[in-house]
């Protein structure tokens, strides 16, 4: 076999794409904030990229307005003629001036100016704090208790195995290292019982059932009867079988539904109170108004949060100027060069995420009038054809973004999803179909509440059929829903 180098030539279309296309996309993306953070991101990167602020329309004042022959406002120089009686009254007159500006300005501070404003200082006035966790909660409280070094050890190993919902996720017995003398399992017992004690109420519980307990035992009520009811039959309250445990406890079924109203108002995830994670703001990308009179909407961006960008006028003239030095010429050009296209990508952004959003209100104006029950079947295919773009813009264009509307607020992508038609041929979503499976369970007779078959019959009754019931059990899971056992009160 002979190995040899030869030259061919050879003919072949690739698809690549532009950096241009591929910020395009990015920038299409974003959403809002995301978008503001890129925003600033390039103004800091690019030096002829600016923000463009309006112009200030205050007015210098008359010159009829200043003080015109004002002594103490003059220059201070003593002539050196005869007559020097005005000069020396004014160097006598400036200490009563300073003491009287001293007594109105209170202790020195170093005033910041007004025009450049320290932005590291402002940032650092509006960082939020960072939230205190659990466990520095409970390690906090747990510095406070007095007991003796080993316990005090053993609590302190006890509140690192803490969950964030409050629960001891290890045994004891795991705890205890036998190879270790600092602290006993009768010490690592004894601090338990002491952890049991801090805020907040049934944290360090090993289950359900113990939380339950221990937020019953530090109540300041009465609560001796549901003590009872959940020690001794836990089991049969969690499957709901009630006329079971009235027949055992030789009660009534009004005694048992009123012990249930009162633990209903107990934590079962304690330790969420402390340190919860906080949810992330959300920005509304387009407003869908409704028109007066009318049965059409108007839609418009919400894009007060966007600074307007423009390009550097004196750095525009540099990159022109053929008197200039070349490598700076180049960099500026290739800095006005990015600096446009990202300009052209957020107006670009704005038309597409325009054009979709009327798309969206053209096909579901029956559910913007009349609520989430006529919300239609809608594939991102269909808008793609009426704005005229590829099926992957819209998946980028609704990635991210809220609409508000005049009955709340709703993430764009939530407008698409698939369906079934009815025999009417009249076409319904599964979020649709999900709102109906809701308004059916809510209006049950909860003394006897429907089978999954029950209610794919009630479907049915409305129109909506061909459902199986397993399908019924699954929106049901979805919609967090207890099966009817579980939901039936006596």
């Amino acid at each position: 076999m002979k190995l040899e180098a030869r030259q061919q030539m050879r003919l072949e279309q690739k698809m690549k794409l532009a950096p241009r296309m591929i910020q395009s996309m990015e920038i299409l993306q974003l959403p809002i904030l995301a978008l503001q953070e890129r925003i600033e991101q390039e103004l800091n990167s690019n030096p002829v990229l600016e923000l463009d602020e309006p112009s200030s329309l205050e007015e210098p004042r008359a010159a009829e307005e200043q003080p015109q022959d004002d002594i103490n406002e003059r220059d201070l120089t003593v002539s050196t003629d005869n007559n020097k009686v005005e000069d020396f009254q004014r160097i006598d007159g400036l200490d009563d001036g300073f003491r009287d500006y001293m007594s109105r300005a209170g202790s020195f501070s170093r005033r910041a100016s007004s025009d450049e404003p320290d932005k590291k200082l402002e940032a650092i006035k509006n960082t939020e704090a960072p939230p205190q966790s659990l466990h520095d909660y409970l390690s906090e409280q747990w510095g406070l208790v007095e007991a003796a070094e080993p316990v005090k050890k053993a609590g302190s190993m006890v509140i690192d195995y803490i969950d964030n919902r409050g629960y001891l996720s290890v045994r004891l017995e795991q705890l205890h290292n036998k190879d270790r003398a600092d602290f006993t399992l009768d010490d690592l017992k004894g601090a338990l019982e002491l952890v049991q004690k801090l805020e907040p109420t049934g944290v360090g519980s090993r289950d359900l059932k113990e939380c339950l307990l221990i937020q019953m035992e530090q109540s300041a009520e009465d609560m001796g009867f549901e003590r009872q009811l959940i020690s001794k039959h836990m089991d049969a309250l969690l499957e709901n079988r009630l006329p079971d445990i009235a027949r055992k406890m030789n009660c009534g079924m009004d005694a048992i539904n009123r012990a249930i109203a009162r633990m209903s108002k107990l934590d079962t995830s304690p330790g969420l109170q402390v340190g919860q994670d906080r949810n992330h703001p959300i920005t509304v990308d387009v407003i869908v108004e409704p028109l007066d009179d009318s049965s059409e909407y108007t839609v418009r961006l919400a894009s007060s949060n966007l600074p307007n960008l423009r390009v550097n006028e004196h750095y525009a003239k540099v990159s022109k100027d053929t008197g200039a030095d070349e490598k700076t010429r180049t960099f500026l050009q290739n800095s006005i060069r990015s600096a446009q296209w990202i300009m052209e990508a957020i107006e670009q952004r704005k038309n597409t995420l325009l054009k979709v959003t009327r798309a969206v209100v053209k096909y579901q104006l029956e559910f913007f009038d009349k609520g989430p029950l006529h919300l239609k079947p809608l594939p991102m295919s269909k808008v793609a054809d009426e704005v005229g773009v590829h099926l992957a813009t819209v998946s980028r264009a609704v990635s991210g973004k809220y609409v508000q509307w005049p009955w709340g607020m709703l993430p764009l992508r939530k407008f698409f999803s698939g369906g079934m038609e009815d025999d009417n041929g009249k076409g319904h979503s599964w979020e649709a179909i999900r709102v109906k499976l809701q308004q059916i369970i809510d209006a049950e007779d909860k003394s006897k509440p429907y089978s999954d078959d029950r209610i794919r019959k009630k479907l049915a009754e409305a129109g909506i059929k061909n459902l199986a019931r397993r399908t019924i059990a699954k929106y049901r899971k979805i919609l967090n829903i207890p099966a009817a056992r579980f939901r039936k009160k006596y």
